[in-house]
């Protein structure tokens, strides 16, 4: 089991917690929503929650809780820009398909 982010990822969630001035690491999720019917869900963390599993990657902590896990593991985040477009891609192995802004996905 596993999540990684790339170079650009994992400088940008750190840049992130830094200008924050507090917190551990991001957490990675999903819920059900969106077109497709399940959407990514990041945000930071200050303080571990018990049963969330960590994945440390590039100096970043990556907290997952075990539901989440089954439709993110092996996922690779990334961070890029096109023109003046820019965010978080996901490269998850589990999604079936996916809608027009990769926000959400089927599995």
């Amino acid at each position: 089991m596993t999540i990684s982010l790339t170079e650009n990822a994992a400088k940008h969630v750190n840049t992130f917690i830094k200008g924050r001035g507090k917190g551990i690491g991001i957490r990675l999720a999903v819920k059900t929503t969106g077109c497709s019917g399940m959407m990514y869900v990041l945000e930071p963390v200050d303080a571990a929650i018990e049963e969330d599993l960590k994945f440390k990657c590039r100096g970043i902590d990556v907290y997952v809780d075990p539901k989440s896990l089954v439709y993110l593991d092996g996922t690779e985040m990334d961070y890029t820009k096109q023109g003046l477009n820019e965010g978080f891609e996901f490269r998850n192995p589990n999604a079936q398909a996916e809608c027009g802004c990769g926000e959400s996905f089927t599995v």
